[in-house]
């Protein structure tokens, strides 16, 4: 685009001086049926066992997702590991992608990116995925609830709000061990004093003196949540954190008579996973009725499986817990190779068209409609 402009020159008169403007190159969306590949570009330590890895494709891309959604990883651990993590940057910047990540001893995966992930390191991904999103820029009454690792999703909401427009009502509540286990804590501390809209909360297990802590101290219940949001009842809720945490919010809310239709939760619990070892290999039943063999060559078991059956369900009923999280075919977990015969996937965006091409499957939504062969 030219544009002519004519400023005053020095002598007072008026000179022709002519300005180009091009358009700014336009940006490719990310396509998750294509791009697959992140680098790394920076990690930041949040607290002294969580860290933030923040990601960018290896050419310029923009990253369309709804805060909440997260991204399924492939990570070099024991052969390859697939992990998914909660995107926790805004998605009104799009250029990059961020997760957060708590280092918990015993889980091969938070420890492999806290100890190899560093900028300039390539990962293989899938995503965005999943359904726990809100828009928080809507003019309704939020009340998001966290606790531990599970404050990313969360983050993500509020970080898109407040880049976005400033938050209507939205009131944040989270838990954590102590003081200094609060992720984000001076980012939401900063956020919060630049919008009205939006009221922070934090209650902590223990605190020291050395802490110089003011807030609340204990775990979350019934009355300390009424201090904290006095109007809790007439908010929708959205909820994220450990298992047990999320068990006990459930109860306390219902228990208050809380409308359980206004209340949303992170459906899964992406660092549990299903997976012990594999025993023995057994004797394979005898077939009987309608029902199909499905053959596991690399660990030499044969199980049973009844009409309408998913795999992963035959192969738990038998005594077998391979690799599993979402059972609902969204997070890509317990992808694997279908060696021979034919199935019913019915999956919810976990895998891409091309690995269905290449005789990919995800068996917790797979049902064999002949003898199958999987390779774990």
């Amino acid at each position: 685009m030219t544009r002519t402009a004519t400023p005053d020159s020095a002598q007072g008169g008026k000179v022709q001086r002519e300005e180009t403007f091009t358009e700014a190159t336009r940006v490719p969306l990310w396509d998750p049926e294509h791009d697959d590949v992140l680098v790394c570009r920076q990690v930041r330590q949040e607290t002294h066992d969580v860290k933030t890895f923040v990601f960018s494709a290896r050419e310029p891309r923009t990253f369309q997702f709804s805060p909440g959604q997260y991204m399924t990883f492939e990570l070099p651990v024991e052969g390859m590991l697939t992990r998914s993590y909660t995107i926790s940057a805004s998605a009104a910047r799009p250029y990059r992608i961020s997760i957060t990540v708590k280092r918990v001893p015993g889980r091969p995966g938070s420890n492999w990116l806290h100890d190899y992930m560093v900028p300039g390191k390539e990962v293989n991904v899938s995503g965005p995925s999943g359904d726990f999103t809100t828009d928080a820029t809507k003019d309704e009454k939020l009340l998001f609830i966290s606790a531990g690792s599970g404050i990313t999703p969360l983050m993500s909401m509020t970080r898109t709000a407040c880049d976005l427009a400033e938050p209507k009502d939205l009131h944040f509540v989270h838990a954590a061990r102590t003081p200094q286990d609060i992720i984000f804590r001076r980012e939401l501390e900063l956020l919060a004093s630049q919008n009205a809209g939006l009221r922070l909360a934090f209650t902590c297990e223990t605190s020291s003196a050395s802490d110089s802590w003011g807030g609340f101290v204990g775990r979350l219940n019934l009355t300390m949540l009424g201090l904290m949001s006095p109007d809790f009842m007439n908010r929708k809720v959205f909820c994220c954190g450990p298992g047990p945490f999320m068990d006990c919010v459930r109860t306390m809310l219902a228990e208050a008579g809380f409308d359980m239709s206004r209340y949303y939760e992170e459906s899964f619990d992406f660092g549990v996973l299903t997976a012990t070892p594999i025993p023995e290999p057994t004797v394979a039943p005898e077939i009987s009725g309608q029902t199909y063999r499905i053959s596991f060559p690399k660990t030499g078991h044969v199980v049973e499986c009844h009409p309408g059956m998913t795999i992963l369900s035959a192969a738990r009923e038998a005594g077998l817990l391979p690799l599993s999280s979402c059972q609902r075919g969204i997070c890509g977990t317990c992808k694997s190779k279908l060696l021979s015969g034919n199935v019913d996937m019915k999956h919810g965006g976990g895998i891409r068209k091309r690995e269905i091409e290449q005789g990919k499957i995800l068996i917790c939504c797979s049902t064999p409609l002949t003898d199958v062969e999987v390779e774990l």
